[in-house]
């Protein structure tokens, strides 16, 4: 059956186009960075995100666990969506402006695991309970170097999380009519990918390159972790390698 991609000009604007999307290496590449939590007494955690084919403005979260997977804290998370105010939050007239919007399937994973619910039942912050700003920054426009701390010392086994987004980024599998009626999902289509790397403090290396262990669920209504990724195509492209390392 013929399916037909329509997605209107305005969420173009505000979504991924990948004819816009340019190829890059790594190495040519200048991260930005970012600073978060400077003020934790635990050790200092960097983690390097650089940019692959298909990055355009993906939003993402960082966060520690234990090796039992129990969460631990939050490093990082794009502000957007730790406040629940979005720059393209709802339509006026033919623009896009700043508002609330509730999105569910943006970071599903990591927001179930925080396990901090809102007054509307949801898992994901809003301007009444938002994620502290220590813990939040701007989305990169690129590639990025994030510079953190654990808020106090950490197990001797634990685990660095990273969960990721795109908007609109269909493929073959998730296309614009899977799920008929899903606005979540249709602003979602591949779900968010999540990645992680294993610390053992006491043995070497303290550099990990981060691997994708899952895809969280496609409109965020739970917090599971799919670890079939045989589906996703461009998403496994938004990062070319992430990579963590501990001191």
């Amino acid at each position: 059956m013929n399916r037909i991609y329509i997605i209107p000009v305005l969420l173009l604007i505000a979504s991924c186009s990948q004819g816009k999307l340019k190829k890059t290496s790594s190495a040519d590449q200048v991260p930005e960075v970012l600073n978060t939590n400077s003020g934790g007494s635990g050790p200092s955690i960097t983690l390097e995100l650089y940019r692959g084919k298909s990055f355009y403005y993906p939003l993402m979260a960082a966060w520690l666990e234990d090796e039992g997977g129990r969460y631990i804290q939050t490093l990082y998370v794009a502000r957007s969506v730790a406040t629940g105010v979005f720059s393209y939050g709802k339509q006026e007239g033919n623009k896009w402006v700043s508002a609330e919007k509730r999105a569910p399937q943006t970071l599903p994973y990591w927001a179930h695991k925080r396990g901090i619910k809102a007054a509307d039942g949801l898992y994901m912050p809003d301007e009444k309970s938002p994620v502290p700003d220590a813990y939040t920054g701007a989305t990169p426009l690129t590639s990025f170097i994030l510079n953190s701390k654990s808020d106090t010392d950490l197990p001797p086994v634990f685990r660095v999380k990273f969960e990721i987004n795109q908007n609109w980024d269909w493929n073959e599998y998730w296309t614009n009519d899977k799920y008929p009626g899903d606005e979540n999902y249709m602003m979602s289509c591949q779900p968010a990918l999540v990645y992680e790397a294993l610390f053992d403090k006491g043995k070497s290396p303290q550099r990990i390159r981060m691997e994708p262990v899952g895809h969280s669920h496609y409109s965020g209504k739970t917090g599971e972790l799919f670890t079939d990724l045989s589906t996703l195509t461009t998403a496994l492209q938004i990062a070319d390698s992430i990579i963590v390392s501990i001191r």
